[in-house]
């Protein structure tokens, strides 16, 4: 083991919204805790921090295994604990087990060659793993809740099974594993934010807008609602609007990852992560939309009512975006912000979100248990998200002088 008192993380993905909030976190710690951050992308850096301690190494981990360890080993000598965020998005799910499962096994081959001092290997899932995108969970999932049958379409499955496999075969590091739920965070840019890697698969350049930006989907959605005169309508189900939701916000799910990899007596240990608190969508719409001056009519659900294991929404959010182009435009040319967030919202994940009518709750007991006190208003974590948007130009202001 390292005498180094200080340790050094190794963050992937920094430019998501998970491995961006990681990277935040660790450089509000001190040099005596953290000497060196290590972030890596397969794309170029888009988030500049002032933090000397930041190095960044661009890597593509569906590269063949010599050359990532050729351009990992130059820096991660003194590598002791690594987050590994990275994930290829796509709309077929059936698709993500051959985009992700060689990314992973790729990634923590050559983290585990080029590491000699590692100590911690955390990793991100997710609801996915108990079939939250399914209507397979039963809910509040918790840790420990058995697999349901997934023909192997479940590509967490085979990551996590990979990473205990290469643990207890090489028992010189421990690992740990975060599991949170629907995402809120600050994203520092959006297309190239979630990257399918048809390129290498099916030889075909494709790109997918940020399927975790729920908080961004919704704020468009809102902006244009003011833009046209329209009441911002809820597009989801009856069941989703009465009953009751919970998130993860970005920043809390790094401070569970960070305090999970490093307590010894969290070794090896699976959390799921929430808020802490609930919401209810039928009190929450309205209070998120007051952000933004909007009046939200109470649903009559004429297409979406009761409970189904299939999506049902009131409306398709993505026909409703269709023709919704130049009013944004016209919202950034007068009020600020960016033309191109347009294209980062993937209105067909807000379906989703919105269209599921099954619960999806997950119970956050065992990180409680373990040590972890962190608490977020889920309220407070959407308008913050929202703020943080702002003050980087990528969203406008919600109230500009001379309207509303």
């Amino acid at each position: 083991m390292s005498n180094h008192q200080s340790k050094v993380a190794f963050v992937s993905g920094c430019n998501g919204i998970s491995g961006h909030a990681i990277v935040e976190h660790l450089v509000r710690q001190p040099d005596s805790e953290w000497s060196k951050i290590i972030v890596s992308s397969r794309t170029p850096l888009v988030h500049f921090w002032s933090d000397p301690r930041v190095q960044f190494v661009g890597v593509d981990f569906m590269w063949p295994h010599e050359r990532i360890v050729e351009k990992l080993a130059p820096v991660c000598s003194l590598v002791t604990h690594v987050y590994y965020t990275a994930y290829a998005h796509s709309k077929d799910f059936k698709s993500l087990p051959k985009l992700n499962v060689p990314l992973f096994q790729r990634f923590i081959d050559a983290i585990d060659a080029v590491c000699p001092e590692l100590q911690r290997v955390l990793m991100y899932t997710g609801g996915k793993y108990y079939g939250a995108h399914l209507g397979k969970l039963i809910a509040p999932a918790e840790e420990s809740s058995p697999r349901y049958i997934d023909n192997g379409d479940n590509f967490y499955y085979h990551q996590e099974d990979y990473l205990v496999e290469v643990q207890q075969r090489r028992k010189q590091w421990k690992y740990n594993v975060i599991r949170p739920t629907g995402i809120i965070g600050f994203i520092p840019h959006g297309s190239l934010l979630v990257l399918i890697f048809f390129s290498l698969i099916t030889h075909e350049s494709t790109y997918a807008a940020n399927g975790m930006s729920e908080a961004l989907s919704v704020a468009v959605y809102f902006l244009l609602c003011r833009e046209l005169g329209l009441p911002a309508h809820f597009p989801g189900n009856e069941y989703l609007w009465e009953g009751v939701d919970d998130k993860s916000y970005a920043p809390s799910i790094a401070d569970l990852a960070v305090f999970a990899s490093t307590h010894d007596h969290c070794s090896n240990q699976i959390f799921n992560h929430t808020n802490g608190d609930v919401i209810v969508w039928k009190n929450f719409w309205p209070k998120i939309a007051q952000y933004y001056g909007l009046k939200t009519p109470a649903p009559r659900f004429e297409q979406a009512r009761g409970q189904s294991s299939n999506l049902i929404v009131e409306f398709n959010v993505q026909e409703w975006a269709d023709d919704k182009k130049p009013a944004w435009e016209r919202v950034v040319q007068k009020y600020g912000g960016r033309k191109d967030v347009f294209d980062w919202v993937s209105w067909d994940h807000w379906n989703w979100a919105l269209g599921r009518a099954w619960s999806t709750l997950l119970s956050s007991n065992k990180a409680r248990e373990y040590g972890w006190t962190r608490f977020d208003d889920t309220y407070k974590t959407w308008l913050d998200t929202w703020k943080i948007l702002e003050n980087a130009g990528i969203l406008p202001k919600p109230q500009p002088l001379g309207e509303i």
